[in-house]
């Protein structure tokens, strides 16, 4: 349902921000000071105390070159060793830093920080069941750390452990006590193992007791996914008596008459979310977003008067909102109001030209309406501010294609080449662009120079290969040459009509007309026939094997599509 986004923004996400900012918090946060609790200090404290100051000054070279001759000298102590670990990952040498912080773990098992920074090394590495590990063996000692509670929750959901998580979850609740979080995650784990009447009691027991807007309007949702749209809409009607305005309760109703065919009172209650003050803009245009985009095109036409107001409405509560703006823009664009659209796309890119989105949206837009001189000057515009960002370099492209500036394209592509001379997802197609725009300029010898360093990059592009192939044999040069290159295009995609055809017509220059009649039959199954060349070359093929009438009747067809 497209509401669904919003009341994860106010409940899902509350919780998985939650246990996202627990996770990086504590597996981030590294103290650079010297307040870790340690067994010992060491005998040659000075220079313990001068190598733990050079770490803190983040001084992590000269640190460690102390810190590794106190090891040799102090091999029992587990402080050398934990700093020693600690400067190794600061500089990137994970494997080291795992070494040493395993021995001041082994050194001392009951210290909480060796054990912390050992499990955020792991993590930093991707090796979550390590990870895992650490903090289980962490909680056996500390059980009340809840922060190692919720990343522990938080890997144990990532690894699909369901059983686990419940039980991490009972933990929690056992320290912290019940709360909304903690009840929504059981609740989604428990509907991922199908139990939903357990799933459905964990709900009802928590509201019960403390009587919740935010649980209240997961029952709804949940009934409405059943589609008990009477028990639904009682759930979100008593959410809304305990919080007025309380919106994931408002946009389950509005789902519940829209399900309904209770269109007034759906746009109504829609038009109660925009004007909610509460809520920020952003939210709402995602909404208006999703909504366009998720309903029947036949539902929004015939209630275009209503999206209209819903639209008009909420930008004149959010004049300048980049979401707001661009979601209407589209909204307008799309239903046919092409200048309308484009102003408000085209304003909320001026109003935010730091925003890559914004500048991405409009320049779409423009190359969606095929406003091929405004797309040209606005993807330099956007190149200009955003160097990294690739698309508008090959929008820009797109311009110069369809504007015939051809030397343009080309410019473009050898740009790009420069700027990324080792990326080959950059350079192969760039080449290959390169090598047919010199063929449109007439340009042969260096369309063929092009291909050719397309093939040294990947010998089996097909695109080059099937390209090089016809611009060879329509030049009636290097067939056998061109014959091997198409062929390797049709093993590679052997439905693909264009290359299918491609082959045939080499068959065909070489003489091998009952070889090529099978290949052009098979390129007409997979779409051929929408192609007037393609039935040419078809009848080409049937009248040197004699089949004159039955080429007459594919060079007619030939013609319709002309």
């Amino acid at each position: 349902m497209f509401f669904a986004w919003y009341l994860c923004y106010f409940c899902v996400m509350k919780k998985a921000v939650a246990i996202f900012i627990c996770l990086s918090v504590f597996a981030t946060s590294w103290p650079v000071h010297a307040k870790t609790p340690v067994r010992q200090q060491p005998s040659g404290g000075a220079g313990f105390v001068d190598a733990v100051q050079l770490f803190s000054d983040g001084k992590y070279r000269k640190a460690l070159s102390a810190l590794s001759s106190l090891s040799s000298s102090e091999p029992e102590n587990d402080a050398v060793w934990y700093y020693r670990g600690m400067a190794e990952a600061y500089l990137g040498m994970m494997d080291q830093s795992v070494e040493h912080l395993r021995k001041a773990v082994a050194l001392d098992s009951t210290n909480y920080w060796y054990k912390q920074r050992l499990a955020a090394v792991y993590e930093a590495m991707g090796e979550d069941e390590y990870v895992v590990d650490m903090y289980e063996s962490i909680l056996r000692d500390h059980p009340r750390k809840t922060e190692v509670s919720y990343a522990l929750l938080g890997l144990y959901m990532k690894q699909g452990n369901t059983g686990k998580a419940l039980a991490t979850l009972d933990d929690i609740e056992a320290v912290m006590g019940p709360g909304e979080q903690i009840t929504s995650t059981r609740y989604d784990l428990l509907r991922r193992e199908g139990r939903t009447d357990e799933a459905l009691e964990a709900l009802q027991k928590f509201n019960d007791r403390f009587s919740s807007p935010s649980i209240l309007s997961m029952l709804g949702d949940y009934y409405l996914s059943e589609y008990d749209d009477t028990t639904a809409m009682r759930y979100y009607d008593e959410a809304i008596s305990l919080q007025g305005g309380y919106v994931p309760a408002i946009l389950g109703k509005s789902e519940v008459y829209r399900t309904t065919r209770r269109y007034r009172d759906y746009f109504n209650t829609v038009g109660e979310f925009i004007d909610n003050e509460l809520v920020p803009a952003s939210p709402k245009g995602m909404y208006l977003s999703n909504a366009i985009r998720g309903l029947d095109p036949n539902f929004i036409r015939l209630h275009s008067d209503d999206f209209d107001s819903l639209m008009v409405r909420c930008m004149k509560r959010h004049p300048a909102d980049s979401t707001v703006l661009s979601t209407a823009g589209m909204y307008f664009l799309t239903t046919g109001r092409r200048n309308d659209g484009m102003a408000l796309l085209e304003k909320s890119a001026g109003l935010y030209p730091g925003k890559v989105g914004q500048r991405a949206n409009y320049i779409q837009a423009l190359a969606y309406t095929e406003d091929w001189e405004k797309l040209r000057i606005e993807s330099a515009r956007a190149e200009e501010a955003f160097p990294k960002e690739r698309a508008f370099q090959e929008f820009s492209a797109m311009a110069s294609y369809n504007l015939g500036d051809y030397r343009a394209v080309i410019e473009n592509c050898e740009k790009r080449i420069k700027a990324h001379p080792a990326d080959t997802s950059v350079t192969l197609p760039a080449w290959s662009t390169i090598a047919d725009m010199h063929y449109s300029l007439g340009e042969h010898k260096e369309a063929f120079k092009a291909y050719e360093k397309a093939l040294k990059i990947n010998p089996d592009y097909a695109p080059v290969l099937n390209n090089y192939a016809y611009y060879l044999c329509l030049k009636g040069k290097k067939l056998k040459k061109a014959l091997e290159m198409s062929r390797k295009t049709i093993t590679s995609n052997p439905d693909n009509a264009t290359y299918l055809d491609t082959y045939g017509w080499i068959l065909h220059l070489l003489g091998r007309d009952a070889e090529a009649k099978p290949v052009f039959k098979r390129a007409l199954l997979y779409g051929g026939k929408e192609s007037a060349v393609m039935l040419d070359h078809y009848a080409d093929v049937l009248d040197a094997l004699g089949e004159s009438d039955v080429a007459k009747v594919y060079r007619n067809q030939a013609k319709n599509r002309k």
